[in-house]
């Protein structure tokens, strides 16, 4: 959307805003001399981040000792949060410097951070001696001694003696977990055959030690290539957060991949990538990808060298992921060519030319679905709201989401059911525009920028693409974007919004600030910068009501695993509070039926039905696990604390069935372009599966029914 020159995105807190266009230049004075072009490439870049916010946020902070201090309580938090490698005594040293972040800032000057970089990469060289001694002999599992697994109630080890035994009671509790699962595997194993391999105890507990010894001296190698910029990241970024959780800087790495994450595009060879035991693997190609047209490279290949063209290739052995993924990924048209070692152990080198990879998860699917009244539902999944804003004619959530229900009406559905379940949010313009296809024109949202009055932001279509009943599925990961529509639905009263208790409760826009913009000639030898996403607005119901922190409340609350859980916005830190403003002026739409006898009939059905209520009573379960975080690592304690848990999870292991009544299919059209591609298919196979299996869904389409009775 253009607004006021900006491209506007908004979403949780991975997707937030993408904005395009020229920043004024301001002129960056360095104090003092730098010790080199890194250190003053990092005054830079703390300048430009400060002057950008300053100009910029929506409630900007005043930069003193309060600030300070909830930076330095962020920056701590992720410098350590498991506790497991700094000493009670860091603390206190660090402590020196938590109201003196903002002088530091002020002064473009790291002395803190610098500190605590050398201070961390020495308690973490000196961890490995920890694992290494804890795992190198038996554990005594007959000892009465207990762990706290919640790192936020644990202090930090006054001595490394105590550190050494934190590190050693940890290691136990896994070793003890793996056991515990591997008894059971052996239990199973034994009932199904009868040359079953059976380990005594005192051999599962060394073949468990030497797998924890391969997992850490994999963590630890990954730790040890986390260079000086990365835990930079860290430290700018908490700082970043004390202005809010969304306000996030982006190196340049990082913006490239949240470009590709919001338009689900990228120029590459279509392969998924993972790191093991130091080697780049294969985990999934693309479907479509040029790596699956050119057909070489496959599942479990480690790659071993990456050639661009003719040029000699690099050795990637040992190399963190994403430098990797950066010698991969590249300009469509181009030639890269990886040396891979393949699984029966022989070595190719395999060209690819490289293209533009369409990421199909990200985008609008839809099916018909035929429920227990023989009710013909069409259903749109929507994963994000996606756009495209570095190509002209890029897809879009919102011409996508058309397309879906152009396709679906002349399927001749009865209903709609739009799912915006995990939708984290994108852009706005979508957002509005889809709205849109539900009304008559008029307002959708009204956005607050930091000195201006609110803006009713509106649907100026009076065409409706779809008239018909309609139930927007939400719950606690529908974020922003999401929240907007789903809100706009209730205003309207255009339809019946069905859900958890409550959706995120993100309501602040953000825009990008690409930072090297903000240079003047004299300072470009420091670029790239990267990229600052600054909270520039807020945005507001059509009724006035902020959806900050209180999300949108659903018209028919359905149980969800996480119902007791504490999630959204407002378990963030320094957020903005929820407010209100005047309601914007709009008439809600005409329908037969009644609501208020809708919502009541779905929630008799909702109470008695009994996926339902073990849904409930699974998300009580959950939460009375988590509060429960002490832990007993005798051995004959711990097994009597598992087999109950063991037992309450069994309850819940088939928590959904197919549902005999619920029958999704592909739209006749859709099918035609699937069933060319076996791999396509069996994606298809296992969403209509699922489908199938979702009573939520279920419960959706039966509202569609009532509504349909009762407009009749």
């Amino acid at each position: 959307m253009r607004f006021r020159g900006l491209q506007i995105i908004i979403s949780s807190a991975a997707a937030l805003l993408l904005c395009s266009y020229i920043l004024y230049e301001t002129k960056t004075e360095i104090p003092g001399s730098p010790a080199g072009p890194e250190a003053a490439k990092d005054k830079v870049l703390m300048q430009v981040l400060v002057q950008s916010l300053k100009n910029s946020h929506y409630d900007p902070k005043d930069i003193n000792d309060e600030f300070s201090s909830g930076a330095f309580d962020l920056y701590m938090k992720r410098l350590d949060f498991g506790k497991r490698f700094l000493l009670q005594d860091d603390v206190e040293k660090l402590l020196e410097y938590r109201t003196q972040i903002d002088d530091q800032i002020k002064n473009s000057d790291f002395t803190f951070f610098d500190e605590s970089y050398d201070l961390i990469n020495k308690r973490v060289d000196e961890a490995k001696a920890y694992y290494e001694a804890a795992l190198s002999k038996p554990f005594d599992f007959s000892e009465q001694e207990e762990i706290e697994l919640d790192e936020e109630k644990r202090m930090f080890a006054e001595n490394k003696k105590e550190l050494k035994d934190l590190w050693r009671r940890n290691l136990k509790y896994q070793a003890l977990v793996r056991i515990h699962q591997m008894e059971k595997d052996q239990e199973t194993a034994a009932a199904e055959s009868d040359t079953a391999t059976i380990l005594s105890f005192d051999e599962m507990e060394e073949k468990v030690r030497e797998q924890l010894t391969k997992s850490h001296n994999r963590w630890f190698e990954r730790l040890e290539k986390l260079n000086r910029e990365d835990r930079k990241d860290i430290y700018i970024n908490s700082i970043m957060n004390v202005y809010g959780p969304h306000t996030v800087y982006f190196p340049p790495k990082d913006k490239e991949n949240f470009d590709i994450g919001m338009s689900g595009q990228l120029e590459g060879i279509g392969a998924q990538l993972q790191e093991k035991d130091g080697y780049i693997k294969v985990s999934r190609i693309v479907p479509g990808s040029p790596s699956y047209r050119q057909g070489e490279l496959e599942k479990g290949d480690l790659i071993i060298k990456v050639g661009q063209g003719d040029e000699p290739p690099v050795d990637v052995v040992d190399m963190r992921l994403d430098d990797a993924v950066q010698l991969i990924r590249g300009k469509k048209g181009t030639e890269v060519r990886l040396t891979v070692k393949k699984v029966n152990g022989s070595i190719n080198t395999i060209p690819i030319i490289r293209d533009i990879v369409v990421l199909e998860e990200t985008y609008a699917k839809s099916a018909v679905i035929t429920n227990e009244n023989d009710a013909k539902v069409g259903y749109i999944r929507l994963p994000k709201f996606y756009a495209d804003f570095s190509r002209r004619g890029g897809r879009s959530a919102s011409v996508d989401v058309k397309r879906e229900l152009e396709k679906l009406k002349a399927e001749n559905v009865e209903g709609i059911v739009l799912d915006l379940r995990n939708n984290s949010g994108g852009s706005l313009r979508d957002a509005i525009d889809m709205t849109g296809y539900f009304i008559d024109k008029g307002p959708v949202v009204q956005v607050k920028s930091r000195y201006q009055r609110p803006e009713v932001m509106k649907d100026n279509d009076a065409a409706v693409v779809y008239d018909g009943p309609l139930v927007v599925m939400t719950n606690q990961f529908s974020a922003s974007a999401s929240e907007i529509l789903a809100a706009a639905i209730q205003d309207y009263d255009r339809g019946i919004i069905m859900g958890a208790k409550s959706s995120f409760g993100k309501g602040t826009v953000q825009r990008f600030i690409e930072l090297d913009r903000r240079l003047t000639p004299a300072y470009k030898q420091y670029e790239p910068l990267g990229a600052v996403k600054v909270t520039t607005q807020k945005f507001y119901r059509i009724n006035g009501g902020a959806t900050q922190l209180r999300g949108v409340t659903p018209d028919i609350v359905m149980p969800d695993q996480y119902n007791y859980l504490d999630m959204g916005e407002s378990e963030n830190e320094f957020v903005m509070e929820w407010d209100e403003i005047d309601p914007a002026a709009y008439e809600k739409w005409n329908h037969a039926y009644k609501k208020s006898s809708i919502v009541e009939q779905s929630e008799s059905r909702i109470a008695s039905n009994p996926t339902m209520m073990k849904v409930s009573k699974n998300s009580e379960r959950l939460k009375e696990q988590q509060d429960d975080t002490r832990v007993s690592l005798n051995l004959e304690v711990f097994r009597q604390r598992q087999e109950t848990l063991d037992k309450q999870a069994e309850e819940f292991e088939e928590l959904f069935e197919p549902l005999e009544s619920l029958e999704p299919t592909n739209l006749a059209i859709d099918y035609e372009r699937i069933s060319q591609d076996s791999v396509k298919m069996d994606i298809n196979d296992k969403w209509l599966e699922d489908l199938k299996k979702d009573a939520f869904l279920n419960e959706a389409t039966l509202v569609i029914s009532d509504i349909l009775a009762m407009e009749n």
